[in-house]
């Protein structure tokens, strides 16, 4: 039959059988497509076809074979296995990589560098403390009651200059202060065994069997007692103690200046230039005498035209010992130390001693650190975050830190200040005249800061940059046996020297000079980087599983895509859980209790409620089957 459509043409009801299957079968592949097309976010059904997926177009080695071998369980579990230990093996070389890179590790630099250098500040000290004229009567009544004391233990009678005696015969009761605390801390030999007083009167006791030492008492009485093994030892310290409580007493350390330099430097020369005052500054240190720093105005430092000895700093010094104090000192020549500027001299630290008739070369090498800090040394830049106070009028170092952390606790602990140290604000000096119990304090904290109780030693760090000299001495006779005579002659005709031994012991020869110009610098760098680290890790994932960044991506998007399937699963699971959990009746229920409620009382009116469902009838083209027509199926019957 035919259809006259609404555009007029002819259109046959019944369509050829090939042309209908093609046009069933364009549809059926249109359909298909349209199944395929990819949505802007995709995700799987279950774990099982995320899984699935991964392994089967990943880049990762070994995943295709979780799920090519599903038919053979062998097979699987084989690769399983071997699969996750690999990626368990991988992330424990992870693990070790994460933990050197997070040490902090640092390679060393070595450099050598080649420049004229600035020469170094210079220090030298006579090694005598001198008798200031300020303490001159308190240093003879000490000395006076010392040899008495030595001649109480030791049955020694120590020499003392007619002056003195003189001095203490005409004073009547000026000394009596002074013996007073010298009596409160004497000097007593002790049995080694037992910490008791050696009685009076026993000459016939072995003096092997004693150790001698002196007693310092608190205000409470608790004593302590400080022991020697050696005698010389106990004496000089025995002596030191008091020394230092006589310096203390002086209001003015200037008044305590006395420079000596022309008779202490005979002659002082630099790169073949003489010296004069404006080239150094003078200090008193109270073991070490008079001393002098060369070189220390950083605003004309000195600088070698040339290394060896004819360019560096020459002095000819003058070692005899007049007028010393030889209960503090038992050596003879100078103390010498090499030091940057801005630095002060700890001539404890890093001074070494000169001998006397001696010339001594000392050739100096510099060589700088570089530290790196923060989280790789824990170094400071300048000390200032470092929690301890500089009370030194110079830059940071790790002995000024030190120092200075010994007498802020000193001050803290004793009230007073230990007269070595620089002086804190509004503290002063200890001495027994107002301090009476001070040596018993400073004797105790002495034995906490050694053991690290105070923790200085923790507290001051090391600085990140610093300059250090290495030195290498060499020693002659000077002057020789031949040339001796002409030499002391001619120095005890100029500048008003006065020569009163002329022997080899009475001066001695110092060169200071640098070696070469080569400098070395020693330099840190970090050794493991974040390009080192992604380096390494990178290596190590293309060692267990031959892949690169991208594998890594395609990892990240499988956990992306698990954590998505179960949110959504989880989702899902909830609310199918709150539509089958019966919170009240069912509506159709409510209904019909209404609607039986209604048809009880007669009175109300009746209320229905319909709901009808449309359903849209298939269009035309769709009543045909897509297949063989009907026809064609009866014919067949």
């Amino acid at each position: 039959s035919e259809f006259v459509l609404q555009d007029g043409s002819m259109k046959s009801g019944n369509m050829p059988e090939g042309e209908k299957m093609g046009e069933c079968k364009q549809e059926a592949e249109q359909q298909h497509k349209e199944d395929e097309r990819e949505g802007l976010i995709e995700f799987y059904g279950s774990y099982q076809e995320l899984f699935q997926f991964f392994c089967s177009n990943t880049t990762i080695h070994g995943a295709i074979r979780l799920v090519c071998s599903k038919k053979n369980k062998m097979k699987t579990a084989f690769w399983s296995v071997l699969f996750f230990l690999t990626f368990s093996l991988m992330y424990w070389q992870f693990g070790i990589l994460y933990r050197e890179y997070f040490s902090y590790p640092v390679n060393l630099n070595l450099n050598l560098n080649s420049d004229r250098l600035a020469f170094p500040a210079v220090t030298l000290c006579t090694l005598n403390p001198y008798r200031y004229s300020a303490i001159r009567k308190k240093l003879d009544e000490l000395d006076q009651i010392t040899h008495q004391t030595l001649l109480d233990l030791y049955d020694y009678n120590m020499s003392l200059a007619r002056s003195h005696w003189s001095a203490l015969s005409t004073r009547k009761r000026s000394s009596r202060s002074l013996l007073h605390h010298v009596q409160r801390h004497p000097l007593r030999r002790q049995k080694r065994d037992n910490l008791v007083s050696l009685p009076e009167n026993s000459p016939s006791v072995d003096k092997n069997d004693w150790k001698i030492g002196f007693v310092l008492c608190s205000e409470n009485n608790d004593c302590f007692h400080q022991a020697y093994s050696s005698g010389v030892d106990a004496v000089r310290e025995w002596y030191s103690f008091h020394y230092i409580n006589i310096l203390a007493q002086i209001p003015d350390a200037k008044a305590l200046d006395e420079s000596d330099f022309e008779n202490f430097i005979y002659s002082c020369r630099f790169n073949e230039a003489t010296c004069d005052k404006a080239n150094y500054t003078h200090f008193h240190h109270p073991l070490y005498g008079n001393c002098y720093t060369f070189n220390d105005n950083r605003s004309s430092l000195w600088t070698s035209s040339l290394p060896g000895i004819n360019n560096g700093l020459s002095l000819v010094v003058r070692t005899e010992q007049h007028d010393f104090i030889p209960l503090l000192s038992t050596v003879t020549g100078a103390r010498v130390m090499v030091h940057d500027q801005n630095e002060p001299a700890f001539m404890d630290d890093g001074g070494f001693n000169v001998r006397p008739g001696i010339e001594t070369s000392i050739s100096m090498r510099k060589e700088m650190t570089v530290r790196l800090g923060g989280s790789y040394s824990n170094c400071t830049e300048d000390g200032s975050d470092v929690p301890v106070q500089n009370l030194y009028s110079s830059r940071y170092t790790e002995q000024v830190c030190i120092r200075s952390c010994f007498q802020l606790n000193m001050v803290d602990r004793c009230g007073c200040a230990y007269y070595f140290y620089p002086l804190p604000a509004g503290a002063k000096y200890c001495n027994y005249m107002k301090h009476t119990a001070w040596g018993y304090c400073y004797y105790k904290l002495l034995v906490e800061f050694k053991a690290d109780v105070l923790g200085c030693f923790h507290k001051c760090r090391k600085p990140c940059k610093m300059t250090q000299y290495q030195l290498s001495a060499g020693y002659s006779r000077w002057p020789s046996a031949v040339s001796e005579d002409w030499v002391f002659y001619m120095l005890s005709q100029q500048n008003k020297y006065n020569i009163t031994s002329k022997s080899r012991n009475g001066v001695a020869k110092v060169n200071i000079f640098f070696e070469e110009w080569n400098y070395k610098t020693n330099g840190e760098s970090p050794a493991f980087t974040v390009v080192t680290l992604l380096s390494q890790l990178g290596n190590q994932w293309s060692l267990w599983f031959g892949s690169s960044v991208l594998s890594v991506m395609e990892l990240a998007e499988l956990i992306l895509d698990f954590l998505a399937i179960t949110f959504i699963l989880s989702f899902r699971w909830l609310r199918s859980h709150k539509t089958h959990s019966p919170p009240g009746p069912h509506p159709s229920s409510q209904d019909n209790t209404a609607f039986q409620d209604e048809s009880s009382d007669q009175s109300a009116p009746h209320r229905f409620t319909v709901e009808a469902v449309v359903t849209m009838l298939p269009s035309y083209n769709s009543l045909e089957p897509c297949g063989p027509s009907r026809d064609s199926e009866m014919g067949h019957e």
